[in-house]
């Protein structure tokens, strides 16, 4: 069967991304692996990953929705697949802190048409993204051994499919499964003080929505209970701060970085 694209409504992409429910929570969880990618050197495997996504969609008017959120990647040893608290550079030699991923929020306005290749039962979302903006982190020189390049630049590569009928069916608010693919081309992050080496990070990652904090996996229901309970939930609205990303989280708490601490920062309960 050949896929047929169709333009779907936002509420589609809304039942497929979190939940036509204001009032509750979608978790989308991801796990896969990073590598090197340097130009004339083989590949490592740097990093096993894990993450999680949990959102919120509010109805602002007829067809159209804010999109808020928070998300949590770990970075984990490739061999143990435990949470790494320090990295030991293969290139400098260096050990440093690892900085997990803690954004806080993550936002979005959708609206209009969205696109989707239909193919009987599945139906697949695909997004092609190519952020490009200046680095926050290139005036000043302190970050100069940490990430110096003007502009931040990446490829991400997202496909989320989802079962025909659940978007069709009225009766329900999300839904049942989604099954997603996310390809990552990104700089090397500040935290592993790549200086202005040459070279990227391949991120190759699988998810899925799982049922609530209780259908992540362990290592993430224990981080959340125990260290980070502002994730048991999304924000409950949409706020006019700009996105967290790495690049500012980092520059926000670089003094907890050179000190050491664990990351990411211990957050409570809104």
């Amino acid at each position: 069967m050949v896929a047929e694209v169709k333009e779907l409504e936002a509420q589609h992409w809304v039942k497929t991304r979190s939940s036509l429910d204001s009032s509750e929570s979608t978790f989308l969880s991801w796990k896969g692996k990073i590598y090197s990618f340097i130009p004339g050197e083989k590949r490592k495997l740097l990093f096993k990953m894990l993450g999680v996504s949990v959102s919120r969609c509010i109805s602002t008017e007829e067809g159209s929705w804010d999109f808020t959120s928070r998300e949590l990647t770990y970075y984990l040893n490739p061999e143990t697949e435990e949470i790494l608290p320090k990295w030991e550079n293969p290139w400098t030699g260096e050990t440093v802190p690892v900085l997990h991923v803690a954004n806080n929020p993550v936002q979005g306005h959708f609206n209009g048409k969205f696109p989707a290749q239909v193919e009987g039962d599945s139906t697949t979302f695909v997004f092609d993204i190519f952020p490009t903006y200046p680095n926050p982190l290139a005036e000043n020189p302190k970050f100069a051994e940490y990430s110096p390049y003007k502009t931040y630049q990446a490829a991400e590569l997202f496909k989320l499919t989802v079962p025909t009928a659940d978007l069709f069916n009225p009766e329900l608010n999300s839904v049942s499964q989604l099954k997603l693919s996310w390809d990552r081309i990104g700089q090397w992050l500040p935290w592993m003080k790549m200086g202005d080496r040459a070279g990227n990070l391949i991120y190759s990652a699988v998810g899925s929505k799982v049922s609530g904090l209780a259908g992540l996996p362990q290592v993430l229901q224990d981080e959340i209970n125990h260290r980070l309970p502002l994730y048991k939930q999304a924000p409950k609205a949409f706020s006019g701060g700009e996105d967290m990303t790495s690049w500012l989280y980092f520059q926000k708490h670089f003094d907890a970085y050179l000190a050491g601490e664990i990351f990411p920062l211990p957050a409570a309960e809104e």
